[in-house]
């Protein structure tokens, strides 16, 4: 069976049998694109198909975007990795540290033991958290009234650190304070400075924060798992008020082809055709681990019905870099070692296994995250992919 017909069978059987609403999914190496294919619907209420240029929400795929960039402003000396940030970003330094809750139910909160840098933010030391995971940052929203970065309101972003900077790695919204850091080193928004440095030299033009009138028609609709079986659409929310910031860890748009040129750029070692991204310094900040021997540990649901347990390869040891997630151990039958990517909370998932000189992006559109059905479209896709190349 040709390498076409084996992923294809992924995607239909998935799609096929309700296990998943639609999937897009494409894959290179340095010669050119060796599968690209989609199944399924984008919108199932009103029946229209998923095809290879749909426009999807890819949420924490954002984050390597808003990574590279801040490396590109380290590259020009604008911003630093280990200075301390509150010179660049004031509020940043009058954050203080959860320790838990009085007997009346108020929070206890210390000053950090030090100061939180640009190297903390990238690579989730510097103590933030997500609600959806820190059953504490919950409590301290229902206590407090303080809001949740889904409503990309900025005060959001000043919810107390759960531990020291450096202490240990948690999965945070220090991105979003990266996307911070690049518009005020740079003095340009971060759509601004993310389409005239990476998005536009990449010719990524179906990508960015924002979603112009021909996008949007071809956007997926956001779906959800039913807890009697099924699919519902989420239909947008017209009282909603517009964001007060990017999200640098999870606002922008773009397609399967879109990000699978960003991932070709980083396969190449920062480079694709013409565009310089990244010099080779920062590409190994990128692509190798960055928090030496602190673990990335599970990530428990804290809400079901927005994401399961997170636990992408279980008894294979992980860290990160200044951008993705790294596994340190061959994955049987997918990815090698020193492979690194990342996900998004609505299912996409890209990587990049400089071993086998291979960059793939897997996008479908719905929640919970790390649904198991989600994870088997990845690993089906992803096993399909390795068998025909000989793992």
């Amino acid at each position: 069976m040709s390498l076409a017909a084996r992923c294809d069978a992924v995607l239909r059987a998935a799609t096929g049998e309700g296990r998943v609403p639609g999937v897009v999914a494409m894959a290179a190496r340095p010669q050119g694109l060796l599968y690209q294919g989609a199944a399924g619907l984008r919108d199932l209420p009103a029946g229209l198909p998923m095809r290879e240029d749909t426009v999807f929400r890819i949420a924490s795929l954002t984050k390597a975007v808003t990574s590279i960039a801040a490396l590109q402003l380290v590259e020009r000396g604008a911003l630093s990795l280990e200075a301390p940030l509150a010179e660049l970003l004031p509020e940043l330094g009058r954050l203080q540290v959860l320790e838990g809750f009085d007997a009346d139910g108020a929070p206890r909160l210390r000053p950090p033991a030090r100061p939180v840098t640009l190297r903390h933010l990238l690579t989730h030391t510097a103590g933030f958290g997500y609600d959806m995971w820190n059953p504490e940052i919950l409590r301290y929203q229902e206590v407090t009234g303080h809001p949740s970065t889904r409503t990309a309101r900025k005060s959001a972003l000043l919810a107390p650190l759960l531990f020291d900077p450096g202490a240990r790695w948690n999965y945070s919204i220090g991105t979003d304070w990266a996307g911070l850091a690049v518009e005020a080193a740079s003095g340009l928004g971060l759509e601004d400075y993310v389409q005239r440095h990476i998005l536009g030299p990449l010719g990524m033009r179906d990508s960015g924060f924002l979603l112009p009138p021909e996008r949007q028609a071809r956007l997926a609709a956001l779906h959800r798992r039913e807890e009697r079986g099924g699919w519902a659409a989420q239909p947008p929310n017209p009282t909603a008020a517009p964001p007060e910031f990017h999200r640098g860890g999870g606002a922008m748009y773009a397609t399967a082809p879109d990000y699978l040129t960003f991932l070709r750029m980083l396969l190449a070692g920062g480079t694709l055709g013409e565009a310089r991204i990244l010099s080779p310094g920062s590409m190994a900040l990128v692509a190798r681990n960055q928090i030496g021997a602190l673990p990335v540990t599970p990530m428990r649901s804290a809400m079901p019905a927005l994401t399961c347990d997170v636990n992408l390869f279980p008894g294979t040891p992980l860290r990160w870099s200044l951008a993705f997630l790294v596994n340190e151990a061959d994955v049987p039958g997918r990815r090698h070692a020193g492979s690194f990517g990342w996900a998004g909370l609505t299912n996409c998932y890209g990587w990049v296994d400089p071993t086998r000189q291979l960059a793939a992006i897997v996008m479908m559109q719905f929640h919970p995250f790390a649904d198991p059905a989600a994870l088997g479209v990845l690993e089906g896709f992803e096993r399909a992919l390795y068998e025909r190349l000989g793992e």
